[in-house]
């Protein structure tokens, strides 16, 4: 077994004990329900996670579905991003006070978009491309949509919500700073590692957030912290974006974040959710003398 395979065979069977524990410490709530996509003879199917097994149900979560009498090892699937392929993926900026600075709180939630293309699962790389000096994490709490959103009063919000997830809005600072539009600063394949599972039935506003890099603590808040919270900003953005069942909301990261490195294993955890664990790489620059694609 390779160092990257040790890596990432650690990381599951740290994911599975933290929801494990994470499912436990949820008991005590009402109606909480644990959505996991999951890989099957190289299919994707949905589950609910019941203790130390996945339960296989009859359809996705954003519609009406129902238990099967299939069950699988929890430690033993393959793990994937918790939303439908081609979902619409927003993030806000500047979402805690703490990550502001001396800027002033927004007036509104600033909103902007990333590309369904760099979503990736628990486990799989991050992979730092040439050309940019610094990638940082940004660990977030993450909103899953479970009912189409048009216009939705803020207190009716929350009945669109399924549930929240872990994310990881990867960003390159610099190409952040000097391009016109962050395309490529967050939207960079790789750049949105999400899941481990979706958790619906709890206390989505008053969470602990926290992020470690190689086991270090670099970020650490509730999301009772955040400016906006799940409602207000599901009612912003769906004044002017429709949101469609599975769309991915990316919350906003607190306090500073910290650059990665290769070797880096970086962990979003998210309180009564689960851990998000990602290894970092590098992808190499093209050899000198390599050919150029050809023009169309």
């Amino acid at each position: 077994m390779s160092g990257c395979q040790r890596v990432v065979a650690g990381l599951c069977v740290g994911v599975v004990g933290m929801l494990l524990a994470a499912g436990a410490g949820a008991a005590a709530e009402a109606k909480v329900t644990r959505f996991a996509r999951f890989q099957v003879e190289k299919k994707a199917v949905w589950g609910i996670v019941e203790g130390d097994r996945v339960r296989q149900i009859d359809a996705e979560p954003f519609r009406a579905w129902k238990p099967t009498d299939t069950t699988f090892p929890l430690a033993e699937v393959k793990l994937m991003v918790p939303t439908r392929p081609g979902c619409k993926v927003l993030a806000l900026a500047g979402n805690y006070k703490s990550h502001l600075g001396e800027k002033g709180a927004p007036a509104n939630p600033e909103v902007f978009f990333k590309i369904p293309s760099c979503l990736i699962a628990q486990g799989e790389k991050i992979v730092i491309p040439p050309g940019t000096a610094q990638v940082d994490h940004e660990g977030e709490m993450v909103i899953v949509l479970g009912k189409r959103a048009r216009d939705v009063a803020p207190g009716k919000a929350l009945d669109c919500v399924l549930g929240v997830t872990c994310g990881n809005d990867v960003s390159a600072r610099d190409w952040q700073k000097n391009d016109v539009q962050w395309w490529r600063a967050k939207g960079s394949d790789t750049f949105g590692p999400c899941g481990p599972v979706i958790v619906s039935g709890i206390k989505y506003d008053d969470l602990q957030l926290t992020v470690r890099v190689n086991g270090e603590v670099r970020q650490q808040q509730r999301t009772s912290d955040l400016i906006f919270g799940v409602a207000a900003i599901v009612s912003f953005i769906s004044r002017h974006v429709t949101l469609e069942p599975g769309d991915l909301i990316f919350t906003g990261t607190p306090g500073t974040t910290t650059q990665l490195k290769p070797g880096d294993v970086v962990e979003v955890e998210l309180e009564g959710v689960g851990v998000l664990g990602n290894p970092v790489a590098a992808r190499p620059e093209r050899p000198k003398g390599a050919k150029k694609q050809a023009k169309p």
